[in-house]
């Protein structure tokens, strides 16, 4: 199995529940994370990362971690200085049109967003709301672009975009699509040479479907000319995507190997939850197991089982349990003098 893994943990694209895999895994195997200094939970995120940024860095004596996985604006050269050069790449992408309408809900607080009273009124005229240059503006067009450390107000030429997907390319070993999570873990599980249980999850950071609202023809288009240069990530990776699945695996053998995976979290979820899904943050019980809340998204979580044996109780609460309070306990275990 290897255990040295950059994660590129872009925002609103299921990385949380990605990040829940990687802190299991890590947690099970004795490794070192790449932690933001103080046990924070971003790498001094929007800024591009530096090797400063990560407990325990030191230029002098530069220590390797195994994992760095905390959401950062990516740029290699730093990043190669904290892991091992045999380190693998990966991130995950997702539709920018479901991507923009889950910022704007997320983000509304951001300067760009709180202005406008809905997306399409956003959409109408964005440059009325949106300006470059205040802060949080890169939540609001082309977060892709940003996350991976490009200019999201770019211009959009063949030759700009060409660079930007051969730069992605290169380095990165796999880029995993949201939508198609499960065929995403399978692929993650090959190329890691993990079992299966190491990439079961269930759906973590997930907002309750009431707050979401379907989108007009017309909004999709707005969407995809304001974000073009997610677009282009998005089209161009998505294709390679199911491309290495048929020359990796093949369509007949991803069924098989999906439908394990789902068999899978099916049977976790009849050990582990009350009612086999999640919840609203009002009826989670435990409040050690309660998402943080942020704009207007009502962030679901999940209530364990009582009565569990001690063994499968620890398993069941990592599944579970939200990423800023495993982050934590995860800190204060590799970290035991210092309090996140």
């Amino acid at each position: 199995p290897k255990t040295d893994i950059v994660f590129l943990k872009v925002h609103k694209s299921a990385s949380s529940t990605v990040m829940n895999v990687l802190f299991r895994f890590g947690e099970t195997h004795n490794l070192t994370f790449a932690f933001p200094i103080g046990g924070g939970n971003q790498l001094f995120y929007p800024h591009h990362f530096l090797a400063r940024f990560v407990q325990g860095f030191s230029p002098r004596s530069p220590q390797r971690f195994n994992i760095l996985c905390h959401h950062m604006r990516f740029l290699q050269p730093e990043v190669q200085k904290v892991v091992s050069s045999s380190a693998v790449y990966f991130s995950i992408l997702r539709n920018p049109v479901q991507l923009m309408e889950s910022s704007f809900m997320y983000y509304k607080g951001t300067s760009a967003f709180s202005r406008a009273r809905s997306l399409e009124e956003f959409l109408s005229q964005p440059y009325h709301y949106y300006n470059p240059a205040d802060s949080g503006s890169h939540y609001a067009r082309n977060l892709m672009t940003f996350d991976f450390g490009f200019n999201p107000d770019g211009e959009v030429s063949a030759e700009r975009v060409q660079l930007m997907l051969k730069a992605i390319e290169v380095s990165f070993d796999l880029l995993l699509i949201s939508e198609y999570f499960d065929e995403s873990m399978v692929l993650l599980k090959e190329m890691l040479c993990w079992d299966l249980d190491s990439v079961v999850s269930f759906p973590l950071n997930i907002r309750d479907s009431s707050t979401k609202s379907p989108l007009s023809d017309t909004m999709v288009e707005k969407i995809k000319d304001w974000n073009r240069l997610d677009w282009e990530i998005y089209i161009h990776f998505n294709r390679t995507f199911w491309e290495r699945i048929d020359r990796d695996i093949g369509r007949e053998r991803m069924q098989r190997e999906v439908k394990a995976l789902r068999e899978r979290q099916a049977e976790l979820a009849r050990t582990c939850l009350q009612g086999m899904g999640s919840v609203g943050p009002k009826d989670i019980k435990d409040s050690s197991l309660r998402p943080l809340q942020h704009g207007n998204a009502k962030i679901l979580g999940y209530n364990l089982k009582q009565g569990l044996d001690k063994e499968t109780e620890y398993m069941c609460r990592r599944l579970v349990t939200p990423e800023l309070q495993y982050n934590s306990a995860l800190y204060e275990k590799q970290f035991p003098q210092k309090r996140p």
